[in-house]
């Protein structure tokens, strides 16, 4: 298994723990298990480019540099990675419950998303090592 396909594997499972979590109303952990789940996805896809970066801003900068910019995906996805990343220093690191479970579902969903995108997009991509 490449690189790129763990990552997506992670992505996914990650993905499941969000929805587990959201049912079990951690609200919190799962927001923060939906942005890894994204990161993931966003390393996979930059990886594909030969690109790799060794901070959370520096995938972020990249995703929007690589695939939002050119347009290969929409500036939402963009949106989304940003507020996950958001959601997720809220969720990590305030000392009250901040996230509620109308933003954990709906963040839920936008990771679910965004992750079957990076998927399509890997499997379609020419130069990608999965």
């Amino acid at each position: 298994m490449t690189e790129i396909e763990s990552l997506i594997n992670r992505a996914y499972r990650y993905l499941r723990s969000a929805s587990r979590l959201l049912e079990d109303n951690d609200y919190e952990s799962s927001v923060s298990r939906t942005y890894y789940a994204m990161f993931f996805s966003a390393q996979a896809l930059l990886l594909s480019l030969g690109l790799s970066y060794s901070s959370h801003k520096g995938v972020i900068s990249g995703y929007g540099e690589q695939f939002v910019k050119p347009g290969v995906f929409a500036r939402e996805s963009g949106r989304d990675l940003n507020l996950a990343f958001q959601k997720r220093q809220l969720g990590d690191y305030e000392s009250r419950f901040v996230i509620s479970r109308e933003e954990a579902a709906d963040l839920l969903q936008r990771g679910q998303a965004f992750v079957a995108r990076a998927a399509e997009y890997l499997e379609h991509a020419p130069d990608s090592e999965s």
